[in-house]
């Protein structure tokens, strides 16, 4: 009958979508670079950390990766590939203003006041400033998998 041909073929373009979405689901990696060679990173080359995965260039780099030593890098590549965001200012434990962020090395880094704004802005090193493992601890948690 034609309802159950309609039926069949709304299916059948659901299945397709749905397929397509979970193919594609996982951590962002377009212009993510190795935490250590500063190349662009493989979807195959990653070691666990803090419940995410941190991504590398090749296989020598992942077993060189110190997780104390490159914490602030690994950690600013788990929000980068979106699997971990930021819930709150980083240094004072407070609620992010949305109008007071600075750009870390491709990821924006929120903070509650012009005080905290001053401090993130002054630092020379942003991604070591904001993703030290005090701050990654106090500011961001692991994103909600979908």
């Amino acid at each position: 009958s034609f309802i159950m041909k309609r039926f069949l073929a709304i299916f059948a373009v659901l299945l397709v979508a749905a397929v397509s979405v979970s193919a594609t689901a996982g951590p962002k990696l377009d212009g993510v670079k190795c935490p250590l060679s500063g190349k662009p990173v493989k979807a195959d080359k990653s070691v666990d950390f803090k419940g995410g995965k941190v991504f590398f260039c090749c296989d020598n780099c992942p077993k060189a990766f110190d997780a104390k030593k490159h914490a602030p890098k690994g950690n600013h590549q788990l929000v980068q590939t979106g699997q971990f965001k930021q819930i709150k200012c980083f240094l004072a434990g407070r609620p992010v203003d949305s109008t007071k962020t600075v750009d870390a090395a491709g990821v924006k880094v929120g903070v509650c006041c012009g005080g905290c704004l001053g401090k993130l802005k002054a630092a020379e090193d942003k991604v070591a400033f904001a993703f030290n493992d005090a701050a990654f601890a106090k500011g961001f948690a692991a994103a909600k998998k979908k």
